[in-house]
């Protein structure tokens, strides 16, 4: 069996159509196929979908023992800050059309987080996951928070995946 399919646990269906699969599954295939390349520069936009909070973390180690085996850099873009939180040096947030950057511990602020949105933002750390909490204000504030994963997602239009440029506005 190929070793980048044991990674990721997907050897009971790495020959199942495509089709068949769950989501879950077919993103298991996907980054199988990503690591097997052994990439110096590994592109990951939102590989967790589809991913249960266990597999998350599962899938995370699985990237982040890949990069520092093989020395490869991974950019991860993702709605879901809670299960990389750990394994990356460096942040670039997006929000309401600004951004801040820096790493995790300087971004993920109550304070960081509250002036780029314009709007009280809670930065709560337990059990080892972040989790951010933010109050939507009369339509137009967070929508969004970060979570460790445990309820659904919903989309905020001013994210920077809604074509709106970062104004560079560093906090």
């Amino acid at each position: 069996m190929d070793p980048a399919i044991e990674a990721v646990g997907a050897q009971s269906y790495a020959d199942v159509p495509i089709g068949l699969l769950s989501g879950g599954q077919q993103q298991r295939l996907r980054i199988s196929q990503a690591l097997a390349r052994g990439p110096r520069l590994l592109l990951c936009d939102e590989p967790l979908a589809s991913l249960d909070p266990a597999a998350q973390d599962e899938i995370v180690a699985v990237i982040d023992r890949h990069r520092r085996a093989h020395g490869t850099t991974v950019v991860y873009v993702t709605h879901e800050i809670t299960p990389i939180a750990d394994v990356v040096d460096q942040v670039l947030y997006l929000a309401a059309g600004r951004w801040t950057a820096g790493p995790p511990d300087t971004v993920l602020t109550t304070q960081r987080l509250s002036a780029l949105y314009g709007a009280h933002i809670d930065v709560i750390r337990v059990h080892g996951h972040v989790v951010i909490v933010g109050e939507d204000s009369a339509g137009d504030g967070i929508r969004h928070p970060h979570h460790d994963g445990s309820a659904g997602h919903r989309g905020d239009p001013h994210d920077g995946h809604a074509g709106h440029s970062p104004e560079g506005h560093q906090h």
